[in-house]
């Protein structure tokens, strides 16, 4: 299913048709897709080409590892992303490997990396829901996580089901309007607050 984005000015299609469903069919990856995402994280830009990005993968049919992971999210996430057909906790080195020194912008890189796997699961019909809502306690014991890495975020990935087939209280979450700040909002020129002459409206 489509919730193409209603750009203010034309973007690729792999932008306007990218979503974040909490409606997912449960449906089986394949090993060459779900590589496919992690090989286009690897490529993302990076300071210092440090690649501070890493990840732990846990698919729906891996009952037990599906089950721990999913004890990484708080209820009100694991309540739907049990449906995905994997889920991934992303995380990042905070430390320079060339050095030692702290990475002020793995952070940055991470969501780089994060913005191309989303890019490639679009490309391949699939949906990502990223999610803020997880216990990082929780997954750093589970996983034995170093304590130079940051557990930052959970992702939940498989295909969109229709709205209509979801509980109510899920359904209006993927049937809501979407919507962004317009442009004069977002992209400054000359001082703070004042808007770029960039044209463009609200979008959604």
């Amino acid at each position: 299913m489509s919730r193409r984005a209603t750009t203010s000015v034309p973007v690729h299609d792999l932008v306007a048709e990218r979503w974040s469903p909490v409606g997912f069919d449960g449906s089986g990856l394949d090993d060459d897709t779900l590589a496919a995402l992690f090989e286009a994280a690897r490529w993302a830009p990076s300071a210092f080409n440090e690649q501070p990005w890493r990840f732990l993968v846990a698919r729906r049919d891996d009952t037990d590892s599906f089950a721990a992971m999913l004890s990484c999210l708080v209820d009100a996430n694991g309540a739907w992303a049990r449906n995905a057909s994997a889920l991934i906790l992303t995380a990042a080195a905070t430390t320079h490997a060339r050095n030692g020194k702290p990475n002020g912008k793995a952070l940055y890189d991470l969501g780089q990396a994060v913005g191309n796997m989303s890019a490639e699961a679009t490309a391949r019909g699939l949906v990502m829901h990223q999610m803020g809502g997880i216990l990082p306690d929780r997954a750093r014991e589970l996983y034995g996580v170093p304590d130079e890495v940051e557990v930052v975020t959970a992702i939940a990935v498989g295909r969109a089901v229709e709205p209509k087939s979801l509980p109510d209280d899920l359904r209006g979450r993927d049937e809501a309007p979407r919507a962004r700040r317009p442009l004069a909002d977002q992209v400054f020129g000359g001082t703070w607050g004042r808007s770029a002459p960039l044209g463009g409206g609200s979008g959604s």
